[in-house]
């Protein structure tokens, strides 16, 4: 980011500015959004003005709208000012959607894992993850490394590995509470091997000598807390996680989906690693939302789109710490970011759907139709469009989230009925699509 990308608001209190909320034209006209819906930052705002406006007034009554509808939390930034976020009515308008979908699911679960999708895009937010660090690793070359036994052969491999394995643990402790512990176990799942910038895997940083700069100018945009107040720091964001926010019992109330994004940046916010924050960020988003009972985000990968637009996620993050601690530039990033990618999940069900339906009408008058799931069906599907490819059960466990030997039974079962060869490469065994596959399949 060049320095001008990032201009901090003009906004110091002033009676003439004060006297703004006694003008109708500004406050009636300029509100927490602007026409469009958009939570805009000053560097963008003052460009979106009526042209015989006074941007600072105009801002002004725009702080003073959002100022009404923000809720203060209790973590703090490095001067003990607290976070705050409000909730316009376009986020809230997101928040219900997402929730909507949770409730009703996307598909029935045992329909995701089972019949509609071909691949636990696990896999993909592993990759996608790594890419946004700066692994080069293309997806095909890192698939291909995720299904065989080898050893990463390079950083860019081991990173998408432990990044891997790092989305599988967070099922498997979905259910406790947070604990500083916890969000080092992750971190060290994720930067195993990994010792650049001085990073030790599982442990915080020792100096405060982390900066975040704009990568152009070597401008300072974030100096992190110092590394001494770390442990103190990270309880209180566990306290955060673990607490109910409920709005029972005097308790303020915060969306689950809000309180996920909150814990994404306040890790960005302390980078308490010497490497792999963004990782350990996107890792806890992750866990609180499959805490929270949204399990189809297991599918869902927020790396994938975040990815494509690096620096938009960088700026929301500086747009909130520049803005008073506004963690609500954040969140509308983060929740677009959501919804892009639920709206890339349903796309992605509804071809594989299709497929299903092919498939099942290229079977309809055979007798295996009734004895083939659609794993299987899935893997004829593959067959039939490259002849002589070979399956291997790592490649069948990884793709469709199943146990081993239900991966050998799947191929084994295919075997049988005489729609793959079974031969071995080495001491593995191959299952290879044969060239006449089709016509097998109408003779049966």
């Amino acid at each position: 980011m060049a320095k001008n990308v990032i201009e901090k608001a003009p906004f110091k209190f002033n009676i003439e500015l004060f006297n703004t909320l006694h003008d109708p034209k500004y406050v009636s006209k300029y509100k927490d959004v602007d026409s469009k819906g958009r939570y805009l930052y000053w560097d963008t705002f003052k460009w979106h003005l009526d042209e015989e406006d006074n941007p600072k007034k105009a801002w002004f009554a725009t702080k003073w709208a959002r100022l009404s509808k923000k809720k203060e939390i209790q973590l703090v930034d490095k001067t003990e000012n607290h976070f705050l976020f409000c909730i316009p009515d376009i986020l809230q308008s997101r928040l219900y959607k997402i929730l909507k979908l949770s409730g009703q699911g996307i598909v029935p679960v045992e329909s995701i894992k089972s019949q509609y999708l071909i691949s636990s895009l696990i896999t993909e937010e592993a990759i996608s993850s790594s890419q946004l660090e700066g692994a080069s690793t293309t997806r095909k070359v890192a698939k291909e490394m995720l299904l065989s036994e080898k050893k990463p052969m390079n950083e860019d491999e081991e990173m998408i590995l432990n990044n891997y394995l790092l989305m599988k643990e967070l099922k498997n402790v979905k259910y406790s509470e947070l604990s500083v512990d916890m969000i080092l176990s992750f971190h060290s799942i994720a930067t195993r091997g990994n010792n650049y910038n001085g990073n030790i895997a599982g442990e915080l940083r020792k100096t405060d000598d982390i900066i975040i700069t704009d990568g152009v100018e070597d401008n300072i945009l974030h100096h992190p807390p110092e590394y001494k107040v770390l442990p103190k720091r990270l309880r209180l964001l566990c306290d955060f996680a673990n607490e109910t926010h409920d709005g029972e019992n005097g308790s303020i109330f915060i969306d689950p989906i809000i309180k996920a994004i909150i814990l994404h940046f306040m890790i960005g916010y302390e980078h308490p690693f010497s490497d792999g924050n963004g990782r350990t960020a996107r890792a806890l988003f992750y866990w609180y939302m499959l805490k929270q009972g949204f399990d189809y985000f297991e599918y869902i990968s927020i790396s994938k789109l975040l990815k494509k637009a690096p620096k938009q996620y960088g700026i929301s993050y500086l747009y909130s710490e520049f803005d008073d601690n506004d963690l609500t530039y954040f969140i509308m990033y983060q929740t677009d970011i959501i919804m892009r990618a639920i709206k890339d999940l349903l796309e992605y069900l509804e071809e594989k759907s299709k497929i299903f339906t092919e498939i099942n009408l290229l079977l309809k008058d055979s007798k295996l139709s009734k004895k083939l799931n659609y794993v299987q069906k899935d893997v004829l599907k593959k067959s039939l469009k490259s002849p002589g490819r070979q399956f291997k059960s790592d490649e069948i466990i990884i793709d469709y989230d199943v146990t081993a030997n239900t991966a050998r039974k799947y191929l084994n079962d295919l075997v049988k009925y005489k729609l793959l060869v079974q031969s071995k490469e080495g001491k593995h065994k191959v299952y290879i699509a044969p060239a006449n596959l089709l016509e097998i399949i109408k003779a049966t």
